[in-house]
């Protein structure tokens, strides 16, 4: 009886998290799911879900504030990214290619640099000439807000649509003839 009470008292608080207008799990919020194991998963209008509120420091500018809402009403091309991984590096000259010829058009690429020292993430950005923000999430914290992410599976590209839905996911590093024409075709909505 004793055990049972004290089992009762120790679950207790956690239901208590469980449900309710602010339980974490919300139907109009983006969550991944990869249906049999797909890498690239497209979603069409109908599907695509909020991106939760992703902002952080920047990278480039320590103390500036950065946030996915600065860029509302453009294509974005998130990118969760370390200096620590060798397909980061490979698709980072792809991700400046697409920031520079999107600009103009209407496409942005904004990074998220997870789980990596503030040096070598500077350094990263700076020895390959990429213009394009950052928020530096060290903790990985802003990324979780992705929920359903395999966040140990960096690189990772989301496509957000103007009105800041996910309209395409990409685990793995990517070339642009992958996500090209999926920028163009989400301008175009």
């Amino acid at each position: 009886m004793r055990f049972a009470r004290l089992l009762l008292l120790t679950l207790l608080p956690l239901t208590a998290c469980a449900t309710g207008k602010n339980a974490v799990s919300r139907p109009d919020t983006f969550e991944f799911v990869s249906p049999g194991g797909q890498t690239t998963i497209h979603y069409p209008v109908p599907q695509r879900k909020k991106v939760a509120n992703l902002k952080g420091q920047s990278l480039r500018e320590p103390g500036k504030d950065l946030s996915l809402a600065d860029y509302s009403g453009n294509v974005v091309l998130l990118n969760l990214w370390g200096a620590w991984c060798g397909p980061c590096r490979a698709e980072a000259r792809t991700l400046q290619d697409i920031a520079d010829s999107g600009r103009d058009r209407g496409i942005r690429v904004l990074g998220i640099n997870v789980r990596d020292n503030p040096k070598y993430a500077a350094d990263f950005v700076k020895d390959l000439g990429l213009g394009y923000e950052s928020i530096f999430d060290p903790s990985g914290r802003v990324a979780l807000r992705l929920r359903g992410l395999p966040l140990s599976a960096v690189p990772i590209s989301l496509i957000v649509d103007k009105q800041q839905r996910v309209a395409a996911v990409y685990l793995g590093a990517i070339l642009r003839t992958d996500v090209q024409p999926t920028l163009d075709s989400v301008l175009a909505e």
